[in-house]
């Protein structure tokens, strides 16, 4: 068991290391290179401007992956080659199948609201599925689905820390339920990037970052999936500028490809 506090190292694209309690979580791994290309279904590629700060190869011991869905932005062909098949993935049903088709046997899809739970020691990690949707309206049914991830620590029956994963959705009312069910969120780390293909809108621009992150009130909010693909037509600027005002900037961490930054969210200065 270990009292380090939860921390994020950001490695690209919607990829990052999570160490939570004694636990070390993997998302949604795009490990390509600049200039490769990403399948992401339909006919449709887009070619990678940046490096990932890790290999897998580098990576330390994992316990689970936590998959938002399965385009090739977020599971492409260098993790399917190279992370261990009998690694737990946490993600959707429907990728799920295709995981499992792959040799991922320890896939796992949680339907909406669904927990998987990680136990060492008196600790448990406890990883919850959140609605999510990719595209507006009946445009959704083509592309895959998605989910968000709550991420609860606890050690000895008690709540330590609250993550909340977006995952690649765009905000909609559905999200509402979300602190309703789950108030006090420390942390939050927020998909951006306002992608679009032929002109839809398929991940959250600034204004619905700073909409989703007023929604859910996290003690603090890491902006991650912002200018890795040409499809990302939202830069990080716009959102911190948007954030900034309404008032959110004091609790926004931004995090640069490499870098670890603590996920407790930040003490307020005390008047002079």
């Amino acid at each position: 068991m270990t009292t380090q506090q939860p921390e994020v190292t950001f490695v690209g694209t919607a990829t990052t290391v999570l160490r939570i309690g004694g636990f070390t979580l993997l998302t949604d791994p795009n490990f390509l290179h600049r200039g490769q290309r990403a399948y992401l279904g339909r006919g449709l590629w887009s070619r990678r401007r940046t490096d990932p700060a890790l290999e897998i190869a580098q990576l330390p011991s994992l316990d689970a992956v936590v998959l938002s869905h399965l385009h090739g932005d977020h599971f492409d062909r260098v993790a399917r080659r190279e992370l261990d098949k009998a690694l737990p993935i946490v993600t959707t049903p429907q990728a799920e199948r295709k995981l499992r088709r792959w040799g991922f046997r320890a896939a796992e899809g949680l339907p909406t609201w669904r927990t998987r739970e990680l136990r060492r020691g008196g600790e448990t990690l406890r990883l919850t599925s959140m609605p999510g949707r990719h595209g507006p309206g009946l445009l959704d049914l083509a592309l895959p689905d998605v989910m968000g991830t709550m991420i609860d620590l606890e050690r000895d029956g008690e709540r330590r820390f609250r993550l909340y994963v977006t995952g690649d959705t765009l905000n909609r009312p559905m999200l509402a339920e979300i602190p309703q069910r789950y108030p006090d969120i420390d942390a939050m780390l927020i998909h951006l990037g306002g992608t679009r293909i032929a002109g839809i809108l398929l991940t959250m621009d600034a204004r619905q970052g700073a909409d989703l992150t007023e929604l859910v009130r996290p003690g603090l909010t890491v902006p991650i999936h912002y200018d890795d693909y040409p499809v990302f037509r939202s830069p990080l600027g716009h959102f911190l500028a948007e954030a900034r005002r309404r008032g959110l900037g004091d609790r926004i961490r931004t995090v640069h490809r490499g870098e670890t930054v603590p996920l407790t969210p930040p003490v307020p200065a005390r008047p002079a």
